[in-house]
């Protein structure tokens, strides 16, 4: 009736994963759909990645997607077991704010995160969160969750990680979205922290990092980085201004998979070079 002719094949392909919508007419079809069956103006083109190659491809599952940025037998697998294989599964992150703390003798003293999530089917209601440490010194002290409600917080030692089990509160219709916010103060270290990564392993629609510094422990220099997975070189090294609120942040839109960092440097004078930093993973969610 709209004069819009998809075929089932690519209707089945679009369910599948197999391929997206990408041409114009393509797009407007997404469009009309989301009016058919009434879901609110860009929920389903929000779905979409960037531009695929050319060719039948298949996405990997929610193992897989973790095992492309996070590699073997990584901090994240070891702390989650079993739970590994169905890592958040049900939800995908649409927007994620990080606001890492550094303290007065230049370590880390706290990390505080709002994720966006959408359900990807009916009957999501809870989504697990990893933050690794780099400092055996540098431990959760105090959590607070202000959009969600904490049911479980592991810190494993031998890790130096802390899971985060945080559930809605209720359960979510496919599509809908939901907010999660929690803080997390960390005991004070000897050594200075130098970095942040977020590990995420599917696109966000928009990824803001900030990193708050104490007058008593401004950096001389500040840059950004994107690594393609754990443990692969920096690329994309830019640096990034202090604003006159003692603070650097880098905004990315339609975040693409992989480990986006901040690092900074301090003077002679200041905190001392080198040391050790956190990592969220986010999918988290990341």
């Amino acid at each position: 009736m709209r004069g819009i002719t998809i075929s089932q094949a690519t209707l089945s392909s679009w369910q599948r994963g197999r391929s997206q919508p990408e041409r114009a007419r393509s797009l407007q079809a997404v469009d009309v759909l989301e009016e058919i069956l009434e879901l609110p103006a860009g929920s389903l083109r929000s779905l979409l990645g960037p531009r695929r190659p050319r060719g039948r491809t298949t996405p990997p599952d929610a193992e897989g997607a973790a095992l492309q940025i996070l590699g073997e037998d990584s901090v994240v697998e070891k702390a989650l077991g079993a739970r590994f294989r169905h890592f958040n599964q049900e939800t995908s992150s649409l927007m994620v704010h990080d606001i890492v703390r550094v303290g007065e003798t230049g370590t880390l003293s706290g990390i505080s995160t709002t994720n966006v999530l959408r359900a990807k089917r009916a009957g999501a209601d809870r989504a697990i969160f990893v933050l690794s440490f780099d400092d055996e010194a540098a431990e959760p002290v105090d959590i607070k969750v202000t959009c969600g409600r904490l049911a479980e917080a592991t810190y494993l030692k031998g890790l130096k990680s802390l899971v985060l089990e945080i559930h809605f509160g209720r359960e979510l219709a496919k599509l809908d979205t939901t907010v999660v916010s929690y803080a997390v103060e960390v005991s004070p270290s000897e050594t200075p922290a130098t970095h942040y990564e977020r590990w995420s392993r599917t696109n966000l629609h928009e990824y803001l990092q900030q990193v708050f510094f104490h007058p008593g422990a401004l950096p001389a220099d500040c840059h950004r980085y994107v690594r393609d997975k754990v443990g692969a070189p920096p690329r994309g090294r830019r640096r990034i201004p202090l604003s006159e609120a003692h603070d650097v942040h880098v905004l990315t839109s339609r975040c693409k998979p992989g480990v986006h960092g901040v690092a900074w440097e301090y003077g002679t004078g200041t905190g001392g070079t080198g040391g050790p930093g956190a990592s969220g993973t986010g999918d988290r969610p990341g």
